[in-house]
């Protein structure tokens, strides 16, 4: 439940040293087209009294809009509507407060708010670290790939060199971040710096709070960044969506020396490598757990561990059944010295031994893979079956053992009502099976686990570590530039992400339909595009498709917070990140079971763009749209791909809570159609799927170059379109109160000096639209030579 916001409402007394805090991403409005938006220094500021309210007003066209208080949100306003969960990943709020005019002449109160937030910075870091880690392990197993021939063995090598002299760069980098202090966001003017690279632009986030008087208080989140992007790389041969595709296609044409692999087939690689080191020591450990219940002798933990063990050893077999390492394991092969392919002895074959009679005859495993001539393929499956010939035999054993304990303990228990003709029984029973000695008889087939997966490990870590070793074999500079290219775009987005999920979490903790749709179905993220198709906001775009597209790796898990320290902890890999979000004990134990259990929690990023500048204008004309136009067909289908899973697994009676079925239907179809349609500048793109991915529960994202103008235009547009169509906003003060959320005069006492931001006013600031299009020029010499002279006088006219 939100409180009630008056205008009149008494504020402490509250004082600020001069200080750069970032204010609200509005900007002014200016003859219809943006000024720009600022930081600004605050100063002291005053105590304001019961009824004598300071009111800062823009008088448009003669009616008035009042934003009745600005400030950066004290104590005493920062109770329940700033959600005190929130502090952990939230700081320097700045507040307005507004009042607007109903349909029906009541007053409407609106609390807008901008606030910074730490994991622009944290998010980074945890990120880097973990790169040097999987690079380095990575690293090692390229070296224990052991003796390979002369050719193979030069190109590992070389890539033992690069890769090492890019964990230097990470490591310097993070280095670099740890020494970062002060502000805890990064501005537009720092985005060509390199130790900042894998930090987002102007990651903030603005909410819209609503008290009107016949509606429910509502809150309306948007997170503003600027577009995912590596500016330090530059843009000069485009971005990671053609630079992806141009590489994997010279790839796939040039393997004279080395092998090809897929893009889909090198993730595989990598997802079996981490499956194998996240299994391997699980099994263990469960295998551990049922040596210890034997040596208990007690029957119900003995069940619960052999069934632990089962589930965790089927997923490691299951890894396996795949083409890839069959593959893979003959590749090596050819690559060995010789054709000899030395590997570990193989342990000696006890399964066989310690089977139960009863059980088939287990096929003998070999030593050594054959040389090629005899290479058999079916080698590699008895390898890793015998794995689970291994855990059958321990499922045989455990369950004849339980099934004679039951049995002794039957004869035992019927001792007194059995006549003396049945003692003789009874007592040969007891003799004939004594308690049996549970441990003895499961420790050597667990040990002969072991020992068989430990032959899978080796072998596949080998043959899986050679595959990796392809891809970066070939043009090796520009694969690992690309990689790290994609990982500074990658970490961009997912601060942007986590921000995003632990706002919405908070915000939505006491609804349980939420909750249920959170675990069930998983979470839409739909992020706004601004950029245009023209020139360097071409490569921008494609940055940030694919850093956005990357984001389905990510998967978010709810613990219960041990300490203090509640952010975030970022877990996993490459091709797939797991975040752990802390909570506070009382809040984790209301969540549902599934999530309390640790089940992992999938977002559906979604970005459509529509570029709306003068740049996109010039593009529509004389250039190309294409990219655009194919991005947002992309993403409506991934919409519609998330709508289908919506509606088949949450409950109507949920469906109905929120809106009506044929509405949101109604929608994507008119969505379709918008984008189908290739009209210019069609924001309506814009409009309709904001309000598909609100109605459906989703974080909203704004993105432009910078988040600044284009993205403060957009923020509060959507923000006046809702107060009318949700909130009963008179119509004939639309433009009023968006003039007035725009409006400078409404961002308290500006000094005339620089902005911190922009480094200068942007009133003063000379832009585009001040000079023809330099396709124009081109035309005649005579127009190039006014426009010479044209330019120079407004330069000397400024600075005179």
């Amino acid at each position: 439940m939100m409180s009630r916001i008056s205008p009149t409402t008494r504020f402490e007394p509250v004082s600020f040293r001069s200080a750069r805090i970032p204010r609200q991403k509005l900007g002014t409005s200016d003859g219809g087209k943006v000024v720009g938006t600022i930081e600004v220094s605050l100063v002291k500021m005053g105590e304001i009294e019961d009824g004598d309210t300071d009111h800062i007003t823009t008088d448009v066209q003669g009616q008035k809009c009042a934003l009745a208080y600005e400030c950066t949100a004290p104590e005493s306003v920062s109770g329940k509507d700033n959600l005190p969960l929130l502090n952990s990943v939230l700081k320097n709020p700045v507040c307005k407060l507004y009042r607007f005019p109903t349909s029906d002449n009541k007053w409407m109160r609106i609390r807008e708010q901008m606030s910074e937030s730490i994991l622009s910075f944290h998010i980074p870091k945890e990120l880097i670290s973990l790169h040097i880690k999987e690079d380095l392990c990575r690293n090692q197993e390229l070296k224990d790939l052991g003796d390979l021939s002369p050719h193979w063995d030069n190109l590992r090598k070389n890539v033992l060199t690069h890769c090492d002299q890019m964990v230097t760069m990470y490591q310097d980098i993070l280095t670099e971040l740890s020494k970062e202090t002060g502000s805890s966001f990064k501005s537009s003017s720092s985005k060509g710096e390199k130790s900042l690279e894998f930090v987002p632009i102007n990651l903030h986030l603005q909410r819209m709070q609503v008290h009107s008087p016949h509606l429910k208080d509502a809150l309306y989140d948007v997170i503003t960044v600027g577009a995912p992007a590596a500016h330090f790389q530059g843009f000069k041969n485009g971005g990671l969506r053609k630079l992806l595709h141009r590489f994997e296609t010279e790839r796939r044409n040039t393997g004279y020396q080395f092998i090809y692999y897929s893009p889909e087939n090198t993730a595989k690689a990598k997802e079996v490598l981490s499956n194998i080191n996240q299994l391997q020591p699980l099994i263990a450990t469960h295998a551990d757990l049922l040596l210890n219940s034997a040596s208990q002798h007690s029957a119900d933990s003995l069940k619960s561990s052999l069934k632990l063990l089962s589930e965790k050893t089927e997923l490691f077999v299951h890894a396996f059944k795949d083409q890839l390492v069959r593959s893979a394991l003959l590749a090596l092969y050819t690559a060995r010295p010789g054709g000899i392919l030395k590997k570990p002895p193989s342990p000696k074959d006890s399964t066989e031994e310690t089977c139960p009679q009863d059980e088939p005859p287990q096929l003998r495993r070999q030593d050594s893979i054959p040389h090629h001539s005899d290479y058999d393929e079916e080698e590699w499956d008895r390898v890793w079956a015998n794995v689970g010939k291994s855990l059958n035999c321990i499922i045989d054993t455990v369950d004849k053992l339980i099934e004679r304990d039951s049995h002794n303990e039957e004869g035992t228990g019927g001792s007194s009502s059995n006549d003396g003709d049945a003692a003789p029984s009874l007592e040969d029973s007891i003799t004939s099976h004594p308690k049996e000695d549970w441990y003895g008889q499961l420790h050597p087939l667990i040990l002969t686990l072991k020992e068989c997966m430990g032959e899978v490990v080796s072998r596949a870590k080998q043959s899986l570590t050679f595959v990796l070793l392809q891809e970066l074999a070939y043009s090796l500079p520009q694969c690992l530039m690309l990689t790290l290219r994609r990982d500074i775009v990658f970490s961009q987005a997912l601060a942007g992400l986590v921000c995003g999920f632990i706002i919405k979490l908070h915000t939505s903790l006491h609804d349980p339909h939420f909750l249920q749709q959170l675990h069930t179905v998983g979470l839409l993220v739909q992020y706004e595009g601004l950029l245009s198709t023209y020139s360097d906001e071409i490569g921008m775009l494609e940055d940030m498709t694919v850093g956005i597209s990357d984001l389905r790796k990510v998967a978010f898990k709810i613990t219960e917070a041990k300490s203090s320290d509640d952010l975030p902890i970022l877990t996993g890999r490459r091709e797939h990140y797991v975040v752990e979000v802390k909570l506070p004990a009382t809040v984790f134990e209301s969540l549902p079971v599934q999530i309390k259990e640790g089940q992992l929690l999938h977002v559906y990023p979604v970005l459509f763009n529509v570029g709306i500048n003068e740049q996109q204008t010039l593009a529509e004309r004389f250039g190309d749209v294409s990219l655009q136009e194919s991005i947002n067909q992309e993403n409506f289908e991934l919409v519609q791909e998330y709508y289908s899973i919506f509606m088949e697994k949450m409950p109507p009676d949920y469906i109905s809570h929120f809106q009506e079925q044929n509405d949101l239907k109604g929608l994507l179809d008119n969505l379709h159609q918008n984008i189908q349609a290739k009209k210019r500048k069609n924001v309506e793109i814009m409009w309709l799927a904001a309000t598909i991915c609100r109605k459906l529960n989703g974080i909203r994202f704004t993105c432009c170059k910078s988040a600044k103008d284009r993205t403060s235009m957009s923020v509060t547009l959507e923000q006046c379109s809702i107060l009318r169509d949700e909130h009963q906003l008179h119509k004939d003060f639309f433009i009023r109160a968006l003039d007035c959320m725009r409006s400078r005069q409404t961002q308290g006492a500006l000094s005339e000096s620089d902005d911190p931001e922009t480094g200068c006013l942007t009133d003063n600031k000379p832009t585009s639209r001040h000079f023809y299009p330099v396709a124009l020029l081109l035309v005649s010499s005579h127009l190039l030579v006014v426009w010479l002279i044209l330019s120079l006088a407004l330069l000397l006219a400024k600075y005179q």
